[in-house]
């Protein structure tokens, strides 16, 4: 069966509930949602490294389980309406970091693509494998100390997958998780339904029998089954599952928009239905006091989110000689750490240097104004701006420097997602030379964790953005 690709959205929506709930005195209805021990003890940024406006860092996750929040099967009818099939993996194919502010600024949130190559506990593999391993390991261990009761054995186990994901997070994105959310099928099917739909617009019809999905061109509402076939196709797309990942955000963004309407919020019926949801099928980490967390949410807008994706490397990377079809996302640690320290407004890291470099970018490829966005980005890493240009067509990457600059050529390949590096002669001193290839993927591109391409525009909920 093809695996689900889903949303976290029950996160979000349980995120924006509690700012309306707190009006309509509802917040102690979701006093019996589910809790687990996901963040550590003293989790949450540690004392002294907290942000300067007091934000806090929530790891949206979806799960591809057949299962409730308690971990018994769904049963064959609800698999039926939701088209998912009997057979599902111990996956997380949706990791959302989402960045809450302490006042009015704008929630930022960044999606980690599911098939990202990382280390973790056992030895490399896709990120979204992390929750699988623990939680089989946690249920051996479990079981070899002499534990007989199932029920115990399975929480162990799910609270071990849990809080792997969230350390694996944690170590690729340099980021402190404060709060975990979990969703699966299930959640995610009520919730669209609870708030009558989510509206979305796609490029052009399209149609896949694994996810079920089967939509007309332009703009729609959709809930349910429905949405759930949405978020999770990625067959007959041409980006795959970057463009799963940018379905994903547009709903997320959409959803945002949809609960804080004032058509959900005049309206006791759909406010009940949400709420019931939520506690039906979220899981929250047990150190999430929700009456702060309403204080927080109280100055976010719906209008005032925007998501983008971590860099990449290479979206076909071959990384098992002894099986050359096997593929994942290859990503630069380096890379993503500077990118999500950017995006959450820490202070990226700098190497000093005696004198001023500049970075002079060229554009072999075809996106318009992508070395323009590139120097940008580099700039608000403390390089000086050098000229943008386009240059002749070239497939890959490089970065040219002097002798005398390989340390910071080296540093501006890897906030460029890992590019390829070159000492040459001919670049002139004090410059470093950055050449984009038509198969660049890193900041500056859609789905790159940069600005939006052009033609693509960015994903935020001011407005419903048409994608593939």
């Amino acid at each position: 069966m093809h695996l689900l690709g889903k949303i976290a959205v029950a996160g979000l929506a349980f995120a924006v509930l509690c700012g309306t709930a707190y009006g309509y005195e509802n917040l102690h209805a979701l006093d019996d949602v589910s809790r687990d021990s996901v963040i550590d003890a003293d989790g949450g940024t540690p004392p002294g490294e907290q942000p300067a406006d007091g934000s806090l860092d929530i790891l949206l996750v979806g799960r591809d389980s057949r299962t409730d929040k308690e971990g018994k099967p769904l049963s064959p009818d609800v698999l039926r309406e939701l088209r998912a099939g009997a057979n599902g993996d111990d996956l997380t194919d949706t990791l959302i970091v989402l960045r809450i502010p302490n006042g009015t600024h704008d929630v930022k949130a960044f999606s980690i693509p599911r098939d990202s190559y990382v280390s973790m506990p056992g030895g490399k593999g896709k990120i979204n494998a992390a929750f699988g391993r623990a939680k089989a390991a946690e249920a051996k261990r479990q079981r070899d100390s002499g534990e007989t009761d199932k029920a115990k054995i399975d929480q162990a186990a799910l609270t071990a997958g849990r809080r792997a994901t969230r350390q694996v997070v944690e170590d690729l994105t340099g980021v402190k998780i404060d709060h975990f959310a979990e969703v699966n099928l299930l959640s995610f099917s009520e919730i669209s339904k609870a708030v009558g739909g989510v509206d979305v617009c796609l490029k052009q019809a399209t149609k896949d029998k694994n996810s079920g999905a089967d939509f007309p061109a332009g703009p729609q509402r959709i809930s349910g089954a429905d949405a759930l076939a949405f978020v999770r196709q990625r067959d007959n797309l041409i980006g795959g599952d970057f463009d799963r990942v940018r379905r994903q955000q547009v709903f997320l963004a959409s959803l945002a928009r949809q609960v804080l309407s004032a058509g959900t919020l005049a309206d006791p019926g759909k406010l009940s239905d949400l709420i019931e949801a939520v506690k039906r099928s979220v899981v929250l980490d047990n150190s999430w006091n929700l009456l702060d967390f309403v204080s927080q949410m109280r100055g976010v807008s719906g209008g005032g989110i925007r998501f983008e994706t971590i860099p990449v490397v290479n979206r076909d990377y071959r990384y098992d000689p002894q099986n050359p079809r096997a593929t994942a996302v290859q990503v630069d640690p380096a890379a993503v750490k500077s990118f999500a320290a950017a995006m959450v407004g820490a202070a990226a890291p700098a190497t000093p240097t005696a004198a001023p470099v500049t970075v002079d970018v060229s554009n072999a490829g075809p996106k318009a104004g992508l070395a323009a966005r590139v120097s940008g980005f580099l700039g608000d890493h403390g390089f000086a701006k050098g000229t943008t240009a386009n240059t002749g067509s070239r497939r890959t990457s490089l970065v040219s420097f002097g002798a005398d600059l390989a340390q910071r050529g080296a540093e501006v390949a890897k906030l460029l997602g890992g590019l390829a590096t070159q000492e040459s002669a001919a670049v002139p001193a004090g410059h470093i030379e950055v050449v984009l290839g038509s198969v660049y993927s890193g900041p500056g591109t859609t789905g790159g964790g940069g600005a939006p391409a052009a033609g693509d525009d960015p994903i935020t909920s001011s407005g419903v953005v048409c994608v593939n």
